[in-house]
């Protein structure tokens, strides 16, 4: 199977708000209680989310094909916290359950991280909730840590990962 990563456009939305809302019906449906899992993945939403931030253009978003089908997106941008500056953060990285652990979210990783170092940031942070072991395995798999940082009001959980970055990451 061969893949590609391309930066995401606008046209890419409606591709974009599918692989994100699909991945957490997957990933988040022991995390999250139904009433919020459910809100959280409604998909005009999201489209609207992914069209409104493409045209803005709003940090740097990736989409990952295996085999010309869409497959795995990522976003990353400035730290939208006041409290670390400096820092990137990975908003998201979601890739569709019908290939998850073959290597293709890691492919995306590296790509992002590649991406941040080359915009000149040399730490990275992201939120990821405390209960989702399955995603803290990732992250921890490529170098991030927990800090002592917690979402405020947020339930469940979020905490908060980061790692800095080196420049011999290709």
């Amino acid at each position: 199977m061969e893949y590609t990563i391309e930066r995401a456009k606008l046209g890419d939305e409606a591709v974009l708000a599918y692989i994100q809302t699909e991945s957490w019906k997957a990933g988040f449906k022991d995390i999250l209680n139904a009433e919020t899992l459910q809100r959280s993945t409604q998909i005009d939403k999201a489209t609207m989310m992914y069209r409104r931030i493409l045209e803005q253009n709003i940090g740097n978003g990736y989409l990952l094909k295996v085999d010309g089908e869409p497959h795995c997106i990522a976003w990353w941008d400035t730290t939208r916290g006041n409290d670390m500056p400096g820092y990137a953060e990975l908003i998201c990285i979601h890739s569709l359950q019908n290939r998850w652990r073959k290597g293709y979210g890691s492919k995306m990783m590296e790509t992002v991280l590649w991406d941040i170092s080359a915009a000149g940031y040399k730490k990275v942070m992201l939120w990821v909730f405390e209960d989702n072991a399955r995603a803290r395995h990732f992250y921890e798999k490529h170098g991030f840590t927990t800090s002592s940082k917690k979402k405020p009001n947020s339930e469940p959980t979020e905490i908060c990962y980061e790692r800095e970055i080196s420049g011999d990451l290709r």
